[in-house]
């Protein structure tokens, strides 16, 4: 019998019946997903087909395509005929590593810098995951737990286990996992929110006329909830901490901007001019950056439970943006040049 993490091309690609035994880096797969893992190039409806018709097996049992593989579970795939591959130029993963917050068997917690984005796709050949792969050949398992946008710093989260992986996705779908982010806006924070205000307004994906992926408030949109605390006031930079209640794409920046709060840097949904302003030579205070950072993040331990608790600090750049308005304002708030 093939262990799983050994098994070879040859082996896949047999035309003989192939045993994989389940270890701890595929336990909590679906079986459809990972047999989609192993064999690549065979079509979703041949694997399905073979499911349902039962040629392939569990511990000796027919099993369907929703079911949960368990450690040491010993799969039983008929003979597969895999087509040969055409010729193509491999894309060159650059190896490199990434501040670690935490590392253990299960997960490895990541300090993000901004401007790297967290895989390829849409345009970008490779991102963090892939580069982590690299840096780390034989490493059995590394998959993305959540997704930061590239222009967003801080704390991400990476599974090494199967197990690992599902039991976080689970926390978050229940709400579990908590989510913190630190921001600047600009704009004008009424007095009547007082130091928190909630907003639920629904997002829509779309895309713009060029091909970009867009969101924007929308009633048929899915719902989505956020919650602003209202830190420090400079002037009329508001320096924010985003509660994260569900996790739609770019959700803090265009719940921002649909308050007429525009974060610094945003190239998407800031002020075009407020950030140009901001990213010119020798400003003050100075940001080439989106000041949206990923600072804190609390979840529960995927294999034993214990509460855990990851902070990434608030990056120089950032850092250095709020003091130059800190120094630019006097006692009571008003800018002084």
């Amino acid at each position: 019998m093939n262990e799983l993490g050994k098994i070879s091309r040859d082996t896949a690609c047999a035309n003989r019946i192939s045993h994989l035994n389940i270890d701890d880096v595929s336990a909590g797969q679906r079986i459809d997903n990972f047999l989609l893992r192993i064999y690549k190039r065979i079509p979703k409806s041949h694997i399905y087909r073979i499911l349902r018709s039962g040629e392939v097996r569990v511990n000796q049992g027919r099993i369907n395509a929703s079911y949960r593989l368990e450690f040491g579970d010993i799969v039983r795939v008929p003979p597969i005929w895999e087509e040969r591959p055409s010729p193509t130029f491999p894309i060159c993963v650059r190896a490199a590593t990434f501040p670690v917050l935490y590392e253990d068997d299960y997960m490895i917690v990541l300090n993000k810098p901004a401007d790297i984005a967290v895989h390829g796709g849409s345009g970008v050949s490779f991102g963090v995951i892939e580069q982590m792969r690299a840096a780390r050949p034989h490493a059995r398992m590394l998959e993305l737990v959540h997704r930061l946008d590239k222009g967003t710093s801080g704390v991400l989260l990476l599974a090494k286990k199967r197990a690992a992986l599902v039991s976080l996705h689970k926390q978050i779908r229940k709400g579990c996992m908590d989510k913190r982010y630190l921001t600047c806006a600009y704009g004008e924070w009424p007095t009547e929110w007082g130091m928190r205000y909630t907003v639920k307004a629904p997002l829509r994906k779309y895309l713009s006329a060029n091909g970009e992926r867009r969101v924007c408030v929308q009633l048929d949109g899915l719902a989505s909830h956020t919650v602003f605390n209202l830190r420090k006031r400079l002037g009329n930079y508001l320096l924010l901490e985003g509660e994260l209640k569900t996790g739609r794409t770019h959700q803090i920046r265009v719940h921002l901007a649909h308050l007429h709060l525009p974060i610094i840097g945003d190239d998407k949904y800031g002020n075009y001019l407020l950030n140009k302003h901001h990213a010119r030579y020798n400003a003050r205070p100075g940001l080439s950056r989106m000041f949206l950072h990923a600072w804190k993040l609390s979840i529960k331990h995927p294999a034993n439970g214990a509460a855990l608790m990851f902070e990434a600090p608030l990056p120089t750049e950032c850092a250095i943006f709020l003091q130059q308005l800190t120094d630019m304002l006097g006692a009571d708030g008003t800018q002084t040049v």
